[in-house]
């Protein structure tokens, strides 16, 4: 099963992560925001566009401690492999960074793999319309739930493209 992810951190130099959204192929939907991140550390982008939209979504704020736990846990309970998809390299690591702690020194056994979105998917007008679609009002880019969707769906639409032309 393939699993969508997206990150918010603080900024790119030492990159540290505020919120996480998952949604997996067939829909389901993981998502937590961090209360301890260093608000200090922050770019100016982050400070204008990502912190605005956090606390919208009930029972996301937690601790990074209780955050990997919620996060190990929904992924073994998927019960099958996974595939983590994401279109930026930070994205894997700081996932990695939040799975593994002194008291859980391993991934969730059912992580078996990792597929990058190279940038020609991403700018295929396919992927480019579906992913854009998927944005609200409500659901604005950089909210990591919000761009977890448009992945899922920007990589949808490209693959459905791509089955048609073959």
């Amino acid at each position: 099963m393939r699993v969508f992810l997206d990150t918010e951190f603080t900024n790119f130099n030492l990159p540290e992560l505020i919120s996480l959204g998952l949604v997996t192929e067939d829909g389901r939907e993981f998502y937590a925001e961090r209360t301890d991140f260093s608000r200090e550390a922050c770019s100016a982008f982050v400070h204008a566009h990502v912190l605005p939209l956090l606390g919208r979504v009930p029972g996301a704020a937690c601790d990074a401690g209780t955050l990997g736990e919620r996060l190990h846990g929904w992924l073994e309970a998927l019960g099958e492999p996974v595939c983590m998809v994401y279109d930026y390299a930070d994205d894997w690591l700081l996932l990695t960074q939040t799975l593994i702690s002194e008291e859980r020194l391993r991934l969730p056994t059912t992580l078996q793999s990792r597929e990058f979105v190279w940038a020609d998917t991403l700018h295929h007008p396919a992927f480019r319309e579906a992913h854009a679609a998927v944005y609200s009002l409500e659901w604005m880019p950089h909210h990591a739930l919000a761009d977890a969707r448009s992945l899922r769906a920007g990589v949808l639409a490209w693959e459905a493209v791509a089955r048609k032309s073959r």
